[in-house]
């Protein structure tokens, strides 16, 4: 079963080379068939052109440009997720915050376990964040322990952006709407609410080495809220229109 790496880019280049590499040797160690998919987010600085070198080196990578004026974290993942060829695709930073052991174990309690989704869990038992900056952190937990509870659901890292969900699953809760982090409730949000199954792995967590995050935490709050307000009123109301048929 072929597994495909979603991984947006926005002036990425320092950190590219070392999460690629990273990727690529864990998968081909462990015998997975892949595709490596970066989709550079129309970046300012050299990122296209390590992407490019990257590419003569690394056989499973392929790249595409998003192109102007749909810039921004969730239009750069729903390019990849409309060019994957996988038959489950994960959805990982460019910045190797983000462990490839854990990206096997994904895959494996994906194919063990015959679920739809699986999803990572930073805080659970077994699961770790390095460096994570505490305003951050508190913010994180506010927002994901709230969503836990409205949603009755037994999972409180919804925001983890790294998870890995079956072809089928995608094109279940498409339409896509959110252009910027916020797709990373959107997606297991919708899934879950339309009765994808899903099991929960812990994963670890580690600050970047290179650059600054993009994530603008002042400029997301009205985003996340109206994101997870449509996916309760979808919850709630729907009559389970948009229900797996299964």
């Amino acid at each position: 079963m072929k597994l495909s790496i979603v991984i947006p880019a926005y002036n990425e280049s320092l950190n590219l080379p070392d999460t690629l590499n990273a990727f690529y040797t864990e998968l081909k160690n462990c015998g997975i068939p892949h595709e490596l998919l970066v989709v550079n987010d129309n970046s300012k600085d050299n990122t296209e052109q390590v992407l490019q070198e990257l590419e003569q080196q690394i056989p499973t990578l392929r790249h595409v440009i998003n192109t102007p004026p749909h810039n921004g974290f969730g239009y750069a993942v729903r390019k990849g997720l409309e060019n994957f060829t996988g038959d489950c695709v994960a959805i990982v930073m460019a910045d190797m915050s983000d462990s490839p052991a854990d990206l096997v174990k994904f895959y494996n309690t994906f194919i063990e376990k015959k679920v739809d989704c699986v999803f990572g869990n930073r805080f659970a038992k077994g699961g770790k964040v390095i460096d994570y900056p505490k305003k951050k952190l508190y913010l994180n937990r506010m927002v994901n322990n709230m969503i836990s509870f409205i949603f009755k659901i037994r999972y409180n890292d919804c925001t983890n952006a790294f998870k890995l969900y079956s072809k089928e699953t995608i094109n279940g809760v498409k339409p896509f709407m959110s252009p910027h982090f916020n797709l990373t409730v959107e997606i297991p949000l919708k899934a879950m609410v339309r009765g994808y199954t899903f099991a929960v792995v812990p994963n670890s967590w580690q600050n970047r080495k290179h650059g600054e995050s993009n994530l603008k935490i002042n400029e997301m709050g009205s985003r996340y809220f109206f994101i997870i307000l449509y996916c309760l009123i979808e919850k709630y109301f729907s009559k389970g229109d948009f229900k797996k048929k299964w």
